[in-house]
């Protein structure tokens, strides 16, 4: 059984998911894949803990007291390559970025490989179910694209601008899938 409540935020409404005793999902208003990793009705429950400790980390986060991933108990629902990548993302310091050809070089090296597909990670971030927790938002493709955000570009800039990563060698694309 799967659980959820919202939260308001300053990038707007959040849903979050849990199956009772972790968090699962995290899904902005609108955002690609909204929710598609639980495959069962959610029903509402304000008063579960673990949704009151996520609203808690929530609050420090949007007060920018950075507060550490691991505090919260997280289950996101995805394959082995999909965890793999989520577990790389949460590695990403608040304030920094990362690309995706650094976390398929990452992967490569772990599965002794001599390289990674780079829209396979994409493809991966893309469908993180635990958005802002699991930070997909400080990944940029290795040109400086601000690409890929299934919450939408403005809420991913918002989000970087929030931690102050410096935007001035970042751009938005001028074509493609993510805009």
């Amino acid at each position: 059984m799967f659980y959820k409540t919202g939260y308001a935020s300053p990038v707007g409404v959040l849903t979050l998911a849990s199956d009772g005793g972790n968090i699962v999902g995290l899904w902005l208003d609108g955002q690609k894949y909204f929710a598609d990793t639980v495959n069962e009705e959610m029903r509402p429950n304000d008063d579960l803990p673990v949704f009151q400790r996520a609203k808690n980390w929530l609050d420090r986060y949007f007060r920018h007291e950075k507060p550490e991933i691991s505090e919260l108990p997280l289950a996101p629902i995805g394959g082995e390559f999909r965890q793999e990548v989520w577990k790389i993302l949460c590695e990403i310091p608040y304030g920094q970025i990362t690309t995706y050809g650094e976390i398929a070089r990452k992967i490569a090296e772990k599965r002794g490989l001599k390289r990674m597909s780079a829209q396979a990670v994409g493809g991966a971030v893309g469908h993180n179910p635990v958005s802002i927790i699991i930070p997909c938002h400080r990944v940029v493709g290795t040109n400086g694209s601000l690409t890929g955000y299934a919450g939408g570009l403005d809420r991913k800039i918002e989000l970087l601008k929030f931690e102050g990563v410096d935007l001035s060698k970042l751009h938005r694309p001028k074509k493609g899938t993510a805009l």
